[in-house]
This record gives structure tokens, sequence and C-alpha cells, in this order.
């Protein structure tokens, strides 16, 4: 299997967020405040993302198949919820790709916000409208190509 070909289009789906990011960041933060109950804002969101990214493009250096440990856009996501032992999955996604029901939900979504820039193996409590939810990062996999 050759590894560099997953890698290049994990580089540059990540160098082609940064630059979407920073070309529509008013928009980006106008949805932000708009999605966001006002006790859970952080008007940092962006720039540790952006942060993320560029560490995260920084350390693989030439690396032909970095693993990804964190979840960024376009990353799917296995969840384990400890309540029950079942696995879900979930891609991360802009807003305009988004689509539940077929397990895309956007980064500015309460989970999809909730699970952006969390470790693999990391245990995260999901607020939701149920009440929370103990669930545990089990795998991470760079989907987004685009």
């Amino acid at each position: 299997m050759n590894h560099s070909l997953s890698y290049y289009p994990l580089r540059k789906s990540l160098i082609k967020q940064l630059i979407f990011i920073e070309e529509n960041m008013v928009e980006l933060l106008d949805l932000y405040v708009t999605s966001t109950p006002v006790h859970e804002r952080d008007f940092s969101f962006f720039e540790r993302y952006i942060s993320e990214v560029e560490t995260f493009l920084s350390d693989s250096g030439e690396s032909t198949y970095p693993a990804l440990a964190k979840v960024f856009i376009g990353s799917q996501v296995a969840l384990l919820y400890e309540d029950d032992g079942y696995v879900d999955h979930f891609t991360i996604c802009f807003p305009e790709k988004s689509d539940p029901t077929h397990g895309y939900i956007s980064f500015l979504s309460p989970v999809g916000r909730q699970l952006l820039l969390h470790d693999l193996g990391e245990k995260v409590t999901l607020s939701t409208p149920a009440g929370e939810i103990n669930v545990v990062i089990k795998k991470i996999e760079f989907k987004d190509y685009q």
C-alpha cells in the first residue's frame, strides 16, 4: 500500500481548510455565534483550531503517513458509548456538507463542536438535550479529502 497517497490528500485538505477559514472568518464567526449557546462560546475557537492544524502540519513534516491522534474537520470518529458499549461513527464536516442521517455532522453542531480537537482515546462528556453522555474516542480516520 502506498501510504504517501493517503498523506498528501490529508495535507492538501488541511491546508485548504486553513485557507477557507481565513477567507470566510466573518461568516464562520457569525455561524458560530448563532449556533452556540452563550455559556458555551469560546471566542478563540477558530484560532485554537488553526493553531492545532498548523502544529499538526509542522510536526508531521515529510512523514508519508502521519497518524491522526486529534479530531479535525474531515475526521471520521468512532465513539464508544460507555453506558452500553455501542460504537457509533460520525464524520465532522463543514456546515454545508452536514447530513446527520448519514453520519455527517457540522463542526459547529453541538456534538461536532464538543468533539473537535479532542484526542484519540480521550473520554469526552457530551452535553445533549437528553443529558450528558460519556464517550471514548476509539478511532480517528481522515475521510474528507475535498
